[in-house]
């Protein structure tokens, strides 16, 4: 039996990969690119139809490391019941804080200046002034406070706002302040002028955002979803936003990709932009020193970085 890597970059492309595994490419193919039983290391595609980074799971019986290149880890999540014990499950994290960072402050401001009514104004060749809120002097609540979270703290600072206030499972302190828990919404969301979604898709969290949650933002609140579609209960939020009381920006949605025909596209002050967060030019290179510096510890029998979970572990 040989010791596989699958990765979904070249091998061939990748500066530094370690010596010792037989590499193999594949990348969401029907065809697998070698036997799924010799993989222990399975590097899941990126941004695929879901389903497809799930298919040879069942398939792996020497897997030891499933690593994603994505934040989350939802849509690879059905395919651990097919693996033994100790396979350890490890997310993306410090791929992708920078740009979906970006985005979320391109989405906030574009949402409060009013970019795309300046665009189809522009397309009609009509000149539309007038006041817009400003993010400066806005209150803002980041619901899910992990690494994500806090680099879009980093990029709200320089604007100004008035204040920032931290939501994540459980309470904890920061160098920036208190971290309240999920407990503590209720309270917290009629004070903030833009909710900021980065919380990971769990049991927990699917449907956070539902008619009561919504109902306690204050009129006039920006929504603002980078996490997960199911986060969000489509129908409560269009709900809401008919009236015209909140509005949002999307860059994830339930369903996703987002049929051509849903009201979701024609609701009133909605601005969604496509799952784009994460797949920019700081992608490529950092996910590839993750794929690195995980397969020279995997090898070297050291500490692998971002673990989830381990399959079989009592959970706690």
């Amino acid at each position: 039996m040989t010791a596989d890597v699958w990765l979904p970059f070249r091998p061939d492309e990748i500066d530094g990969l370690p010596e010792g595994p037989d590499y193999h490419f594949w990348d969401g193919a029907e065809d697998f690119p070698a036997d799924p039983a010799d993989c222990v290391f399975y590097v899941v595609p990126y941004l695929k139809p879901g389903g497809v980074g799930v298919r040879p799971m069942p398939l792996m019986r020497s897997v030891r490391v499933v690593q994603t290149l994505s934040a989350g880890v939802d849509h690879v999540e059905p395919g651990l019941k097919h693996l033994g014990p100790g396979v350890r499950l490890c997310n993306a994290r410090g791929v992708h804080e920078a740009s979906t960072a970006e985005l979320a402050l391109a989405l906030i401001l574009a949402s409060l200046r009013g970019l795309p009514d300046f665009v189809r104004a522009q397309d009609r060749g009509e000149w539309r002034g007038g006041f817009r809120p400003a993010l400066a002097d806005r209150s803002v609540l980041v619901v899910g406070y992990g690494s994500i979270g806090s680099a879009i703290e980093d990029r709200l600072v320089p604007f100004e706002v008035a204040r920032v206030a931290r939501v994540a499972r459980s309470a904890r302190t920061t160098a920036r302040g208190p971290v309240h828990p999920l407990t503590e919404l209720p309270s917290l969301l009629p004070e903030a002028d833009v909710v900021v979604l980065t919380t990971p898709l769990t049991a927990e969290t699917r449907h956070l955002v539902d008619a009561d949650f919504l109902a306690r933002m204050k009129d006039g609140a920006l929504l603002v979803n980078m996490a997960r579609g199911p986060v969000v209960d489509t129908k409560a939020l269009l709900t809401e936003l008919e009236t015209g009381r909140i509005t949002a920006a999307l860059d994830v949605t339930d369903p996703e990709p987002l049929p051509a025909d849903h009201p979701l596209w024609r609701a009133p002050g909605v601005l969604v932009s496509p799952h784009a967060g994460g797949p920019t030019s700081a992608f490529r290179p950092r996910a590839e020193r993750l794929l690195v510096d995980q397969l020279h510890r995997f090898l070297n029998q050291e500490q692998l970085r971002n673990v989830i979970l381990e399959t079989g572990a009592e959970s706690s």
